[in-house]
């Protein structure tokens, strides 16, 4: 699936070549363009944890962690853009390509399927992929994170910032969602989460595509691609920041939650799911609960992760 010309001035690909390039260039970008939305393409879901959880949120923090500490991230995309929703006149997107070998890396085949047919060309990631530990070392000195007035704009999006702490920190994620959250405030003081503030909008439901076609927003480029998707992402929040917030986001009641999750980077908890509610939904009558998902050798088996 080849890029439009439109598409391939908007969205920019980067690659292992390419990166300190474009990496230098972004770190002059960012004063004027301190909003950034962001998402990722991952390898899917292939383990869920078993033992007793306190909640909901705990359980989904536990099978986040659990997966992200498995897996490498595929793609991210970061678009660029000033508090009016204004980008830069010419590329405002950057899709970052990591390396990923399908004989050694873990993934669900399903998902795998699907960014196949997206365009993504696995062939090329594992050999022209980007390193993610140069990436993190790069991200570091960005000027993109650390900083409270930089503002990431995202889409129910525990899993994107699970691995970008991963990248950033070179360890796994913490035990404690708590202890999670904390380092997310270190990292990304400034979060916004479309998928949260839908939860304010009457009648605003569904997906990223759902909720940019009910706000008549355009997508350029390929679905489950991460630049497309980040481009999208950004669209779609400032539309949706001026019909539904009159272009003012109350950051007392907004600012650093995730949908999905039990805490916040911000001040207060959300209030998670009741646990009667969690336990019928889980079926945690059961011990195990896992995924099937392809090994090294692709063949499928079942993993289970012990969080006790």
């Amino acid at each position: 699936m080849m890029p439009s010309p439109s598409e391939r001035a908007i969205i920019r690909e980067v690659w292992a070549e390419n990166l300190d390039q474009e990496m230098a260039l972004l770190r002059d970008l960012v004063d004027q363009y301190p909003y950034l939305a962001m998402d990722t393409e991952f390898p899917g879901v292939v383990a869920r944890p078993i033992g007793n959880f306190r909640t909901s949120a705990d359980y989904h923090y536990q099978t986040l962690r659990c997966n992200v500490d498995l897996l490498k991230m595929i793609q991210l995309g970061v678009t660029f853009a000033d508090e009016n929703g204004n980008v830069p006149k010419d590329a405002c997107t950057w899709q970052f390509n990591f390396k990923f070998n399908l004989t050694e890396d873990m993934y669900a085949q399903d998902s795998i399927d699907l960014l196949t047919k997206s365009g993504i060309n696995f062939q090329k990631h594992e050999d022209y992929g980007i390193d993610v530990h140069h990436f993190g070392e790069l991200l570091i000195s960005s000027g993109f994170v650390l900083l409270d007035d930089v503002k990431w704009i995202s889409f129910h999006s525990g899993y994107d910032f699970g691995y970008l702490l991963k990248i950033l920190t070179c360890s796994p994620l913490p035990a404690e969602e708590s202890d999670f959250f904390e380092l997310l405030r270190t990292y990304f003081p400034c979060i916004y989460d479309i998928k949260y503030l839908m939860k304010s909008c009457k009648n605003l439901k569904g997906g990223l595509q759902e909720l940019a076609n009910d706000l008549q927003v355009v997508r350029i480029g390929a679905q489950h691609q991460a630049g497309s998707d980040s481009l999208l992402t950004c669209s779609t929040f400032f539309k949706m920041r001026q019909i539904f917030f009159e272009d003012k986001i109350d950051d007392t009641k907004y600012l650093g939650y995730l949908y999905g999750l039990g805490s916040a980077v911000g001040s207060a908890a959300a209030q998670p799911n009741s646990l009667a509610t969690f336990n019928a939904a889980a079926g945690n009558d059961s011990p195990l609960i896992a995924n099937q998902f392809a090994a090294p050798n692709g063949k499928p088996f079942q993993k289970s992760i012990n969080m006790q």
